[in-house]
């Protein structure tokens, strides 16, 4: 009989589906990356962040505004100072001598206006008397031009009568000369001749109280216009009382145009001695300080810097394909490198629109353009002004690494 030709039965091994699995595992793991990453694009695409971004905040040089050697100094170097604090005052006795001057200016000059305006109250009776007296004159002229006009008619009268007599005495002595030889003849009487003599001395009278008339007329007519020469001659001199008392009323006014000029050298002087005392004019921190007490200040001249603390900003720069979802207004979220525990709240303020170009270089008044060929062009950041709504003075400093996340 045949031996059989058996063999042992071979187990059927199970299907492994433990490397599908892990296909799908790592298909799974590597579709979850690839929408992570595009979540991660997309929220980075929406809500822009960098960490180029710096803190700032404004600052002002500290500089006198007088010269003078400083003699208080109560502030130190990167202290914090309340607004009115004294920063540093300066000798301020030059300047209390030069107040105390204008001042004494100013009270010499009203002293000099109080004695000029009592001087122009006597010169202005004065010149009421000298108006009074220069009427008075001025009437004495006009009386003496009417005194002249009344003794010129007089001489003119009296030449009238001294012609008439003078004919009158002519007449009689022709007559008497012509009948004197017919007496001899006995043609006329002793009596005819006595009446002619007589007629001739009448008229001789006559002619000589004519002749004083006149004569008498004509002084008088002379003493009239000396009396007008010497009514004029007042009047004039009154005039030129009254101009000079005139005078003396506008040398007061010119006193008293003085007053603002005064007024001004005495404010001038007290602004210069207030500003002997400098004080802070905000909250701030005192930095860049390098003086003691007996430094001699200059007008003009830095001292030190004083930090606002009331406003504080940070800077980022964007890259400009994410400047599109950046919009003024916009919440951002704010951390410094020093506490990046601390959230901060900022918002957007402002979008530069301009940096200085790379290829912006100009030779001889022409564009210079580069001719190598960049293969990678990269974007240009802008800077973004972003103001912060919380800040705590004690952990923000000018320059300080930030990161923002605009939301």
């Amino acid at each position: 009989m045949a031996q059989a030709d058996t063999q042992p039965a071979q187990p059927v091994a199970p299907t492994d589906s433990r490397p599908r699995v892990g296909r799908w595992i790592g298909i799974g793991v590597m579709v979850a990356a690839l929408v992570a990453l595009g979540l991660a694009a997309l929220q980075v695409d929406l809500h822009p962040r960098t960490d180029d971004a710096s803190v700032r905040a404004n600052f002002i040089e500290i500089a006198p505004e007088v010269s003078g050697r400083i003699v208080e100094l109560p502030v130190a170097d990167n202290a914090f100072v309340k607004e009115g604090d004294t920063l540093f005052v300066i000798d301020p006795r030059p300047y209390q001598y030069a107040l105390q001057q204008a001042l004494s200016d100013q009270e010499a000059l009203e002293q000099q206006i109080v004695d000029a305006r009592r001087h122009i109250a006597a010169q202005a009776s004065a010149a009421d008397a000298v108006r009074a007296g220069l009427l008075s004159f001025r009437t004495g002229v006009q009386t003496a031009g009417s005194a002249i006009a009344v003794s010129t008619a007089a001489v003119t009268r009296e030449q009238a009568a001294l012609a008439a007599a003078e004919a009158q005495l002519k007449l009689a002595t022709n007559n008497l000369h012509r009948i004197e030889p017919l007496l001899a003849k006995q043609y006329v009487t002793v009596e005819q001749i006595d009446s002619a003599n007589t007629a001739v001395r009448v008229a001789q009278g006559n002619y000589d109280e004519a002749k004083a008339g006149l004569a008498q007329a004509e002084a008088a007519q002379q003493q009239a216009g000396f009396r007008k020469m010497e009514a004029t001659s007042l009047a004039a001199e009154q005039e030129a009382k009254l101009g000079q008392a005139i005078h003396t009323i506008d040398t007061v006014e010119t006193l008293e145009s003085q007053r603002p000029a005064k007024a001004a050298k005495v404010e001038s002087a007290r602004l210069d001695l207030e500003r002997t005392r400098v004080v802070a004019p905000f909250n701030a921190y005192v930095t860049n300080m390098n003086i003691s007490v007996g430094a001699y200040a200059r007008p003009g001249g830095p001292l030190f810097t004083l930090i606002d603390t009331r406003t504080w900003y940070v800077i980022a720069n964007y890259r400009e394909s994410k400047l599109k979802n950046i919009h003024i207004g916009d919440h951002v979220d704010l951390y410094l490198m020093g506490h990046p525990d601390r959230r901060f709240s900022g918002k957007v303020e402002s979008v530069g629109y301009g940096v200085f170009p790379e290829d912006g270089a100009v030779a001889q008044g022409l564009p210079n353009i580069d001719r190598t060929l960049n293969w990678v062009h990269l974007s240009s950041r802008f800077p973004v002004r972003i103001r912060v709504l919380d800040p705590d003075p004690e952990l923000f400093r000018i320059g300080a690494t930030a990161v923002t996340v605009v939301r």
